[in-house]
């Protein structure tokens, strides 16, 4: 499994998805409100995506350790 490839790409994700926080965080016409409402799927997209690319990388260090044995 080609990790680096699978991690760029989701830092890519990242990227793109922090260009929208600040974009939102930007947005003077949004309240308070509006703004959490905005901010909790770009909060809950990232952390999905931190936490699958390390089920990621441990899924792979597991296999390879089985490989080994």
């Amino acid at each position: 499994m080609n990790i680096e490839f699978i991690e760029s790409k989701l830092n890519e994700i990242v990227k793109e998805l922090e260009k929208e926080v600040m974009d939102v965080l930007m947005d003077e016409s949004l309240d308070k409100k509006q703004t959490n409402l905005h901010m909790k799927p770009l909060t809950s997209t990232k952390k999905i995506l931190t936490n699958a690319l390390e089920s990621i990388k441990m899924v792979d260090r597991l296999g390879r350790e089985e490989l080994e044995k």
